[in-house]
């Protein structure tokens, strides 16, 4: 049981309730920053933030032209709600429509001021929305703030007054935004300044929309780039009467066209559409899923945001790396988190592969980040596997959908090359070439480490001079990732025509993966190869590459089920969060858990040790880290993308490094990977996923379900297509064209 409060359920949605008290716990040590009592997590749609903390403030952040705070929840949020008694005889506004001044005795005494920052507030975090509820004697008010269903860029804030008195009452009821914009700098390392950074911003505005149950409707509007915004409504009730009050705060323009919408109805709406959208799943082996696949799902689509620049949706990494430090990175993150989202919302994994291939330049080199002004940059690190990444999500999503003519759509590069838009299906090509071409292989047939490969800092870690490594070094765990992505996305180019990159795709592959199987060392798969001799990884097991070797083929399954044991034995012994990076060792911080590494062990553990896989997936749960640090915020309803091990100093939280000004734990919620993983790794269990032949595979064993795609226990299923599909299911091959396809369970099903 967290000690911040329990999981619940409200409108039909998961929902967490924060216990009393929760927010004045022991500060939250940050490191690079201050530290604070205030917890927070992330809640959006497809173009807002909203980040709502356990003091029942927000803060909003905008993706859409840069990595913005409209209004930055630091040191406080923002966003209160105030209701004031009102004596008998007052005017609640002036002629003008300015609310009024308060003098005089109030018309209730045994009626306080109301706010919704009071300490003692009862505060739940839904999947879109926060909501405050405050109490006295005579009074109740609660207050709702709501990201939207779509693409609104504002929020919509309903404020619900009940009088609990015996006799009438009469409050002037406020809402107050405190408007602090922020452009964030491309890698803001160290501590924060003081004084943020500003530059233009937007004119936001805080507009009454609406009243009911009884009391007088107003209107009144405020705009400005900083400082405080606030408006504020009369109200008058009969004993036991509500009254809904309805707000909206974003940019003006968009504030704007939300007045052409009825809020409650927009409201109402809205948590409908959430109950539609977000898939459900039941699973024997994991009770936990019924509420976290959701809550997941919730979470990171509301990371997502339109792209005003390179158009389609960015899905970028968030936690410390966007909101702290300033940067998009790397490329295959979004790529990776978009995964998933091909079996629930196909149409933003699509959008989120178009929106990451126009990062590139017209020779397919996909940068590391974009700053936070959305330009490319290649400075920092220069990895070995972005492509790869671009290439497994096109196969996917072709393969779950049918959806052959998305890659005859055109996307552009980035701007700053200043080249013509191509096909999707081009940008792909393209990626291909780069990676074998120019990325290519070293002197033992393996694809160039370069100065990183997935991990950012193996070279740091090698024990092998850095630039011979970045000149000769050759990344085992990329060329295993190569074995599987490349006869997969051969699959997709055959689909398209494309005979030439389908063979010169299989056979790279084929290659890569007889040298992977040249790595096998007794025990486990080594990690490198640098010049002549040496060797990475030998003498000790490096966790990322294991899988890889065992999904491409390089394990056959007596071996792959001996690798299996070993890993479990060195990595996963003690560690309530899963596998370790590293086996326990000096540097326990080596040994860290990482959600994108665990959730290709699940996978490649799902066919050959069903056991294991659904133990390694429980332990990457929001549950499973409850239990092990229920005093910890993260882990509780959102997390980093790596724990620190149980022999660390810091059990369960996250990786710093302040000699260099950065840390995860600056910002250690929000990372999606926490939620992308365990969703994609929950459908590989169910044997989810496409094959060299362009088709898609379901095995069963638990159930999934969203608008697209189900899957039962016993296999059986339908699917959604907008083009042709085949099925692989435990009852036959299905086929279907535009449209839905069905299939039973077991032998004798049906398409």
């Amino acid at each position: 049981m967290s000690s911040y409060g329990d999981w619940t359920e409200e409108h039909g949605l998961p929902a967490f309730a924060l216990r009393s008290g929760a927010a004045r716990r022991r500060a939250w040590n940050r490191f690079i920053d201050p530290p604070t009592r205030r917890r927070w997590v992330h809640l959006g749609n497809r173009r807002l933030t909203l980040v709502a903390d356990t003091e029942g403030r927000s803060g909003l952040w905008d993706e859409h032209l840069g990595l913005d705070w409209l209004t930055e929840p630091e040191p406080r949020g923002t966003g209160v709600s105030t209701l004031e008694p009102v004596p008998p005889d007052a005017e609640p506004f002036a002629p003008d429509g300015e609310p009024f001044a308060l003098d005089g005795e109030p018309f209730a005494p045994d009626t306080e001021v109301l706010s919704s920052g009071d300490p003692e507030a009862e505060l739940l975090f839904g999947p879109t929305y926060a909501r405050v509820r405050v109490a006295r004697p005579g009074v109740r008010l609660e207050r709702t703030v709501l990201c939207p269903e779509g693409e609104a860029a504002y929020v919509v804030v309903r404020v619900e007054v009940v009088n609990c008195g015996e006799r009438a009452a009469r409050w002037r009821l406020s809402e107050e935004w405190d408007v602090r914009q922020r452009s964030l700098d491309y890698l803001e390392i160290g501590p924060r300044a003081d004084v943020p950074t500003y530059e233009g911003g937007v004119v936001l505005a805080l507009d009454v929309v609406g009243g009911a149950g009884g009391g007088a409707r107003a209107q009144a509007r405020a705009e400005g780039q900083q400082g405080v915004l606030r408006v504020g409504v009369p109200v008058e009730l009969a004993p036991g009467e509500r009254y809904s009050a309805w707000f909206r705060f974003g940019p003006a323009d968009a504030v704007a066209e939300g007045r052409l919408l009825a809020p409650q109805d927009e409201f109402e709406q809205s948590l409908a559409a959430l109950r539609d959208r977000l898939p459900r799943a039941a699973a024997r082996q994991a009770p936990q899923a019924a509420t976290e696949i959701p809550w997941h799902a919730a979470l990171l689509t509301g990371a997502a945001a339109v792209d005003g620049l390179l158009g389609g949706h960015t899905l970028d990494q968030g936690s410390a790396y966007s909101y702290r430090h300033g940067f998009n990175g790397a490329a295959r993150d979004p790529l990776q988190h978009a995964l998933p989202l091909v079996y629930s919302e196909p149409d933003l994994a699509l959008s989120v592969l178009r929106n990451t291939c126009a990062w590139a330049g017209p020779d397919g080199e996909l940068p590391y980040a974009l700053d936070a002004r959305k330009q490319p940059r290649t400075d920092f690190f220069r990895p070995s596997d972005q492509n790869l990444w671009a290439l497994w999500l096109a196969a996917e999503y072709a393969a779950a959908t049918g959806d052959l003519a998305a890659f005859d759509a055109p996307v552009g590069f980035h701007p700053a090359h200043g080249v013509p838009e191509v096909p999707l299906g081009e940008h792909l090509r393209r990626q291909f070439r780069y990676f074998r071409d120019v990325v290519g292989t070293g002197e033992h047939g393996h694809v160039r480490i370069r100065n990183a490969d997935w991990n950012d800092l193996v070279l740091d870690e090698a024990g092998v001079d850095r630039q011979t490594m970045i000149e000769r070094g050759e990344s085992v765990l990329n060329s295993a990732m190569a074995a599987w992505v490349l006869p997969v996305f051969a699959g997709l180019a055959d689909r398209l025509g494309d005979d030439v990159t389908a063979r010169q795709a299989r056979s790279y592959g084929e290659q890569l993966r007889e040298r992977v199987a040249g790595e096998w060392n007794g025990r486990w798969f080594c990690r490198a190869r640098g010049p002549g001799a040496v060797t990475v990884g030998a003498d000790d097991l490096w966790l990322e590459v294991q899988p890889w070797a065992i999904l491409c083929g390089a394990a056959e399954d007596d071996r792959a089920r001996e690798l299996l044991a070993t890993v479990d034995e060195l990595t996963r012994r003690g560690s309530p969060l899963g596998a370790r990076l590293r086996p326990p060792g000096p540097d326990s911080d080596l040994g860290a858990v990482w959600f994108a590494v665990n959730a290709t062990l699940v996978w490649a553990a799902a066919r050959l040790d069903p056991a294991l896989a659904w133990d390694e997936w429980r332990r990457m749960t929001l549950s499973a880290h409850t239990a092990a640090y229920p005093g910890l915020w993260e882990g509780t309803l959102s997390g980093p993308d790596a724990y620190l091990p149980p022999e660390s100093g810091r059990p369960g939280q996250t990786w710093v490094l302040p000699e260099i000004g950065v840390a995860m734990q600056s910002w250690p919620v929000a990372n999606q990977h926490s939620h992308a993983q365990p969703l994609f790794a929950y459908l590989r269990l169910l044997g989810v996923g496409p094959t060299p032949e362009g088709r898609l595979t379901v095995a069963g064993g638990a159930h999934f379900e969203s608008r697209t795609f189900t899957v039962h226990p016993d296999g059986s299923g339908r699917l959604h297509t907008t083009g042709p599909t085949e099925i692989v299911t435990p009852s036959g091959t299905v086929r279907g064209g535009s449209g839905e396809i069905a299939w039973g369970g077991g032998l004798g099903g049906s398409g």
